[in-house]
């Protein structure tokens, strides 16, 4: 699993860096400054959870743990929903893509919070 988690994040690393580069130069001149604003949000939320991915991958690795896979999936879900959506919308301007988005931001929440009570839990049990 770990190995299939940090070749996700890579990969998705490379989509947002790839997307972040398009939004720059081709849809610089296409899209309206709020969409592209839009746009960038995307890009960078992914980028930044790809890093998550490749982080509870490396976890993952180190240490197996049921919580590393549970929140690596739910992150990737985020992925997918959050900025997906908001290529899309961005690309499409169909406004109520907009609605989607929230559910990708909480599965963002979730998998950073399950992530960290995992490791708080088990830093309380050993301290007691």
């Amino acid at each position: 699993m770990s190995n299939l988690f940090i070749g996700l994040g890579a990969l998705s690393a490379f989509v947002s860096v790839a997307a972040g580069a398009f939004g720059a130069h081709a849809l610089k001149q296409t899209l309206d400054a709020d969409m592209l604003a839009v746009y960038h949000t995307a890009v960078d939320y992914q980028f930044f959870h790809s890093l998550g991915l490749i982080v509870i991958g490396t976890l993952q690795r180190i240490s197996p743990r049921r919580c590393h896979r549970i929140a690596a999936w739910i992150m990737l879900a985020g992925i997918i929903i959050f900025s997906g959506s908001l290529y899309l919308l961005s690309l499409s301007g169909t406004r109520w893509l907009g609605m989607v988005t929230p559910i990708g931001g909480v599965g963002f929440l979730l998998a950073w919070l399950i992530l960290a009570s995992c490791y708080l839990m088990n830093a309380y049990q050993r301290d007691n």
